[in-house]
């Protein structure tokens, strides 16, 4: 694997995703430092169409907290099944995460964020970087 960015995952301390209750999911990306933070929290790269398109929610549900002083996003949508009814496959909505964690960066800031030392994140449910993907 080069030692260059590719995915939101490389850019992060952590990214998990959570149950926010019997019909929301929260997902939260704890950034390195502001750089990562700068990428990840712009709105021309992350944004509620973006996350509507990789969890096939309306974008208009979507919810987006950017935190600048903790360099955390937090985004939360609507479960696409109440939590613990037949269909729910995530009763705890622990694997949330992977599509946004395997998320491309952007070409541009991928080459700039190389400088910065930034190592491998911590992807909560592992995703080794052979197993990285661009997400469908």
């Amino acid at each position: 694997m080069s030692d260059s960015p590719r995915t939101v995952a490389d850019l992060a301390l952590e990214v998990r995703s959570k149950n926010a209750g019997p019909f929301w999911v929260t997902m939260e990306l704890f950034m390195r430092d502001s750089m990562g933070y700068a990428i990840v929290a712009d709105p021309n790269y992350l944004d509620e169409v973006v996350i509507g398109r990789l969890y096939g929610v309306a974008a208009d549900t979507v919810q987006i907290f950017r935190l600048p002083a903790l360099n955390v996003v937090k985004i939360s949508f609507p479960r696409p099944v109440p939590q613990g009814s037949l269909r729910d496959r995530d009763i705890h909505a622990g694997q949330h995460h992977v599509p946004l964690a395997l998320l491309p960066l952007p070409r541009s800031t991928a080459a700039s964020a190389s400088g910065s030392g930034s190592a491998s994140g911590s992807v909560s449910g592992s995703v080794s970087g052979e197993d990285r993907a661009a997400p469908r």
